[in-house]
């Protein structure tokens, strides 16, 4: 039993350095070789909504604890409710074009660089631009929050990483921004607080629904996004509809 002892000691060694240095592989989810568990790369954790209330810092980190979560559904109480509007109207162009630089009152707008590039460079670390331009990003790192994975993304493979809009735009023209003036439509469709870079399946697979009916792949990011679906239709006024504002509630322990 003594000798049995010690070779299992010396098998388990060799498996640990196996591993640090090799890595490990067959971790739960698919992932290509220019993605990794999140933490592997050099993409920051992202930032706690609560603290990031005009959405000008990177990324959406988890709320974790009693506290935040409690925090989180004070704000989410806060939200109004109605029942759905009608799509008839709806177009993308209602909302101006797709990612303008024109447009006032919100962060980033109007600065020379389009909205698009604005929010990759916002959530991206070792961000790398096109030659002569400080605006056209190419490549990066990016923390995806919605899959917890980190990503080394690259302007060849663009729709990887696309950008999300949290309240989508669809839905807030069914809760009311029909009857807005074309101004406010384009605001809150390049606000950096309603836009998050993410994993593109999630982001097509999201299409607009609301919380009752999508949700981010990685559960412990739930609260987080509540937490922000909330600040939006706390800052542009529009209601959310009943299921949704449950399953907010029920993302930070309500």
């Amino acid at each position: 039993m003594p000798a049995r002892r010690a070779t299992l000691s010396a098998a388990a060694v060799f498996l640990i350095s196996t591993l640090v240095l090799g890595g490990c592989s067959g971790a739960t989810g698919t992932r290509g070789e220019d993605a990794a568990p999140a933490g592997a790369g050099a993409a920051g954790p992202g930032t706690s909504p609560l603290d990031n209330p005009d959405g000008t810092k990177p990324g959406l980190a988890p709320l974790t604890s009693p506290e935040e979560q409690k925090a989180g559904r004070e704000l989410i109480a806060q939200v109004a409710t109605a029942a759905t509007g009608p799509k008839d109207g709806y177009d993308r162009n209602e909302f101006g074009p797709a990612w303008t630089d024109s447009v006032d009152g919100v962060p980033g707008g109007r600065n020379n660089c389009d909205t698009r590039n604005d929010l990759l460079a916002r959530d991206g670390s070792a961000v790398e631009h096109k030659d002569g331009s400080k605006c056209v990003v190419t490549a990066m790192t990016i923390l995806d929050p919605y899959t917890g994975r980190t990503v080394r993304w690259s302007k060849q493979q663009a729709s990887k990483i696309q950008i999300d809009h949290v309240m989508p735009l669809s839905y807030d023209w069914q809760m009311g921004a029909s009857g807005w003036d074309k101004a406010k439509r384009v605001r809150i469709a390049n606000d950096p607080l309603n836009l998050i870079p993410a994993d593109g399946s999630q982001n097509a697979s999201k299409g607009d629904s609301g919380p009752s009916a999508w949700l981010p792949a990685d559960p412990r990011i739930r609260c987080a996004y509540a937490v922000r679906f909330a600040q939006v239709s706390l800052k542009y006024r529009l209601p959310v509809a009943e299921a949704d504002k449950k399953a907010m509630l029920q993302q930070c322990g309500g």
